[in-house]
């Protein structure tokens, strides 16, 4: 008896095309090796220093921020104590205002106790003198008025000559 066994011809198949796909990724590892060490143009340099660029800039940026913090916070000190300046001066004025308008209250009321004096002297003048006094004049008064004519009439005469 002969057996006969049949290969199909398509077992092989799947070994050589693998293979051959391994082959060909070899080959273009290979070719990118060779062409990455005779162009000199490595990716990994290039990364490693725009990785050491982008440090250095978030460094410099770092460092700006801290120093312009520190800035807003001396020129925030500055205006607490320039605020505070003010607060006390503002205090200060407060405690003179207060002074002044009790000292005005105080005036006024002495002026009030002095117009009521003057007021009650005036009555009491008034109805010490009775009610002749006010329709007569008295005679030092007559005295003074005919002074002052003649005083006038003398001063009238001596503008009149020619001189």
């Amino acid at each position: 008896m002969i057996e006969i066994t049949s290969r199909p011809a398509s077992s092989g198949q799947p070994i050589r095309l693998a293979a051959g796909a391994l082959i060909v990724i070899l080959l273009g590892v290979g070719g990118i090796t060779l062409w990455r060490a005779y162009s000199g143009s490595s990716p990994e340099p290039d990364r490693v220093a725009a990785a050491h660029q982008l440090q250095v800039r978030t460094a410099q940026a770092s460092e700006q921020l801290v120093e312009k913090t520190k800035g807003l916070e001396v020129t925030q000190q500055e205006s607490i104590d320039q605020l505070q300046v003010v607060q006390d001066q503002l205090q200060t004025v407060k405690r003179l205002l207060a002074a002044q308008q009790a000292d005005t209250k105080r005036l006024s009321e002495q002026v009030s106790g002095l117009t009521e004096a003057i007021v009650g002297l005036k009555q009491s003048f008034a109805s010490a003198q009775g009610p002749d006094a006010n329709a007569a004049p008295s005679p030092r008064n007559r005295s003074v008025r005919a002074r002052s004519q003649a005083a006038r009439s003398a001063h009238r005469g001596h503008a009149r000559t020619p001189g």
